[in-house]
């Protein structure tokens, strides 16, 4: 993991302050959003020395964290070298992608079957807070309020299953969804699959929501392959 000048100013945040959330969530969550921020690439390494010196704590800290984020499928251990930030390919974001739009069009459908109206509110409230993080042009706080919407869509559904399904898959999602927003063009379209998910919701159109989902993960899937085979084309030359 190279640590110049530059880089290692970019990792100040990581330092972690003693709070009443536990030392092992503060540890988790820093490591964890440096990766799906990209502030660790795919393919870095992640040194235990030097990860504790970055956020000031014990390297069983350090450790159990990394144990954590290697079943979410962020890290992987490689013999001979130690962990390193995994790499999402092709194939898996395939994958990933065929679980989400299976679940969130069927999540889409039971939204607007079931959500309350004040449930509603408040998805049109995410997708307000969506739309101005679109024209700060950011894409860490795009990727942020989306995320957010996704809480309120998940919890809004009334199908814990398919809550805790889809939350199982959140680091890889989130790494994926930074991934295909940093398609150019791909943000205007997004924001506009978004709201075509909310207004149909609105309407308590249950077949509207449910394509509306659809649609939008099949064309997040495609950016998110775009981006990964010309890294992919890219990396072989």
């Amino acid at each position: 993991m190279a640590q110049g000048t530059a880089a290692r100013d970019n990792l100040e945040s990581l330092r972690i302050n003693r709070s009443k959330v536990t030392l092992r969530q503060q540890v988790l969550d820093a490591l964890r959003n440096a990766i799906l921020e990209f502030r660790f690439k795919p393919g870095d390494r992640l040194i235990e020395r030097e990860l504790c010196e970055l956020t000031g704590v014990s390297r069983t800290s350090v450790r159990e964290a990394l144990r954590h984020l290697e079943s979410e499928g962020l890290v992987h251990n490689v013999p001979n070298k130690g962990p390193i930030v995994a790499t999402v390919g092709a194939e898996e974001a395939q994958r990933i992608y065929e679980v989400r739009e299976a679940l969130e069009g069927v999540a889409g459908r039971l939204f607007a079957q079931r959500a309350t109206d004040h449930q509603i509110a408040e998805l049109r409230a995410a997708t307000e807070r969506l739309e101005r993080a679109f024209a700060t042009k950011d894409t860490r706080e795009i990727v942020a309020e989306a995320t957010r919407f996704y809480d309120v869509f998940l919890d809004g559904c009334g199908n814990a299953l398919i809550r805790d399904m889809i939350r199982s898959l959140h680091a890889r999602v989130v790494y994926l969804r930074a991934t295909s927003m940093s398609q150019p063009g791909r943000a205007p379209g997004s924001l506009a699959e978004m709201h075509r998910i909310m207004e149909a919701i609105s309407r308590r159109d249950a077949d509207a929501a449910e394509e509306a989902c659809k649609d939008h993960v099949r064309r997040a899937c495609a950016a998110a392959l775009d981006v990964l085979h010309q890294r992919s084309a890219e990396a072989q030359q």
